[in-house]
């Protein structure tokens, strides 16, 4: 059986030169690739005490929602502004060039529910700190992250020292 890091492509000089780009499309294509990414995500978690899955979009529901799934758990959305249908609360944060916003519905986190946080990549941490933000704000408790790939040379975990990640990959490079 492959591992994991096998299933993923790395694409030199994109999107720009000096930047290797890790390509989680390779994985979800192959499906002992995504089977074995969702298996090796939910290992890593099995004793986090979590009421909830929140993953952003889009990515995050890829692999957040199997593992709810999997685990008998709600799975809440976190989308870019304007694409929730009922009433929000929304975080901005920063983008290598800008600024971005996401949101989540008001009422999808009760106070005091355990949240485990999912995504494909955590990077230089931003959008996952501000989603740990708009989970904490419904006075959620952000019991855990897990990512599929973690590129540790930029730096996310630093913004996210009060919190337990863990990630199926890391690479240390950018």
């Amino acid at each position: 059986m492959k591992k994991l890091e096998e299933y993923v492509r790395s694409i030199p000089d994109f999107p720009e030169e000096g930047i290797i780009f890790r390509d989680v499309t390779s994985v979800l294509q192959d499906a002992e690739g995504f089977h074995l990414a969702i298996d090796t995500m939910q290992e890593l978690v099995k004793d986090i005490d979590y009421d909830v899955v929140v993953g952003a979009e889009s990515r995050g529901f890829i692999f957040g929602a199997p593992i709810a799934y999997n685990n008998k758990k709600p799975f809440v959305l976190i989308r870019k502004k304007g694409k929730l249908p009922c009433e929000t609360i929304s975080e901005n944060y920063e983008l290598e060039y800008g600024t971005a916003t996401i949101e989540i519905h008001k009422d999808a986190i009760k106070p005091g529910q355990k949240v485990l946080i999912v995504d494909d990549l955590i990077a230089t941490g931003g959008t996952t700190e501000a989603m740990a933000k708009l989970v904490e704000r419904l006075g959620g408790e952000v019991t855990g992250m897990v990512f599929m790939i973690e590129l540790a040379g930029l730096k996310g975990r630093d913004k996210l020292k009060k919190y337990r990640i863990e990630s199926a990959i890391v690479y240390e490079g950018k």
